[in-house]
């Protein structure tokens, strides 16, 4: 069951402004990922279902972020299908995201009253995601559907649009201040928030860094 409700879910997105998208197999890697981002100002995390047993690895971190990162909203990635998003939220996520829109995946997450940000990259997709309840869509893969220019062209017709942009986003000034610029409500940033060779390091203060960073450019741009 889901610990923060829709609208706490929706709000932390905007007031945060940065969503880490992570996936990792072990769980004591994952919690300390959570942790440089929570001690770096993140509020909302979306660990992402793209191994084998990532799920195992989701619960054990919904479990241990109640106690140590308590304010931390954590949601689920890459969901496709609706079993498995509903596998998701009865292991505690708060959140649904996914790389495309499946109508599915809103039964079930409106009937438990869970926030779904499906991947769009059309006009026409993301209509229908707001026509079927979604208040934040996410624009996938952001950097190939035409990057800060698409969205800015996109609210000119429809400025009651909010997205969450998901690749091609960097934690650079450069990169962050064209998104917000253009208009975008928030941003999911992956690899560039978790350099390989810093995970492998074990150099949580890095990420933390980088969170910091990118924060702070997205507050000199709103």
């Amino acid at each position: 069951m889901a610990k923060f409700s829709r609208l706490i879910v929706y709000q932390a997105i905007e007031e945060t402004g940065i969503i880490p998208v992570f996936y990792h197999p072990d769980v004591e890697v994952a919690k300390k990922v959570v942790k440089a981002c929570y001690e770096g100002g993140i509020r909302v995390f979306e660990f992402t279902n793209r191994g084998d047993f990532a799920h195992e690895v989701f619960i054990e971190l919904v479990k241990w972020a109640d106690k140590e990162c308590p304010e931390i909203i954590l949601g689920a990635g890459s969901i496709v299908d609706a079993p498995t998003a509903a596998f998701y939220i009865q292991s505690g996520a708060n959140f649904v995201v996914g790389p495309l829109l499946n109508p599915e995946i809103f039964k079930v997450c409106n009937r438990r009253q869970i926030a779904y940000s499906p991947g769009c990259a059309t006009t026409s997709e993301i209509g229908l995601a707001q026509e079927m309840g979604a208040e934040i869509v996410k624009v996938f893969p952001g950097g190939n559907v035409g990057g800060p220019s698409f969205v800015k062209n996109i609210k000119g017709p429809m400025p009651w649009t909010k997205i969450m942009v998901t690749g091609g986003v960097e934690p650079t000034r450069e990169n962050l201040t064209a998104w917000f610029k253009a208009g975008v409500t928030a941003v999911g940033i992956g690899s560039h928030l978790f350099p390989k060779e810093v995970i492998e390091a074990g150099e949580w203060e890095k990420i933390s860094g980088l969170c910091r960073q990118g924060l702070a450019i997205i507050r000199n741009n709103r």
